[in-house]
C-alpha cells in the first residue's frame, strides 16, 4: 500500500485547510486510519482516526469541534477538514493504515504511513 498525502499549506490563523490520503494499489476499507502530526521537537500525536466503517471517529483534545475525519470509500481517500487553525496545529502531518479495523490512538499497530504534508499557520 502507498499513501500520498497532500493538501498541506501555508495559512492564517483561522482559515481552514482540508488534507487528503489516497491509496495507491491495494485498497485499505477494511482498516482503521488516522492522521497523526509532529511539530518540531516533539513527539508524533494522533489528531483524527476513523474506523473501517468510518461509524467510530476520535479526536485528540486540542482539535475536537476544528477538525473532521473522513473517507470516501469509492476514492479509497481519508480526508482531514481542519477548520479555524491555529499557530500550534503547524505541525508535518501524516495519514496511517492501521491493522485493525478499528485503529489506535498510538502510533504502534499503524502498518502503512504516507509521507509527510507540511502544515504551518501563522498567526
Amino acid at each position: 500500500v502507498q499513501l500520498q498525502a497532500s493538501g498541506g499549506g501555508l495559512v492564517q490563523a483561522g482559515d481552514s485547510l482540508r488534507l487528503s490520503c489516497a491509496s495507491s494499489g491495494r485498497t485499505f476499507s477494511n482498516n482503521g486510519v488516522a492522521w497523526f502530526r509532529q511539530a518540531l521537537g516533539k513527539e508524533r500525536t494522533l489528531v483524527a482516526r476513523i474506523s473501517w466503517k468510518g461509524d467510530i471517529t476520535g479526536y485528540a483534545d486540542s482539535v475536537k469541534g476544528r477538525f473532521a475525519i473522513s473517507r470516501d470509500f469509492a476514492k479509497n481517500t481519508v480526508y482531514l477538514q481542519m477548520n479555524s487553525l491555529r499557530p500550534e496545529d503547524t505541525a508535518v502531518y501524516y495519514c496511517a493504515v492501521h491493522r485493525t479495523s478499528v485503529g489506535s490512538t498510538s502510533p504502534g499497530g499503524y502498518v502503512y504511513w504516507g509521507q509527510e504534508t507540511q502544515v504551518t499557520v501563522s498567526s
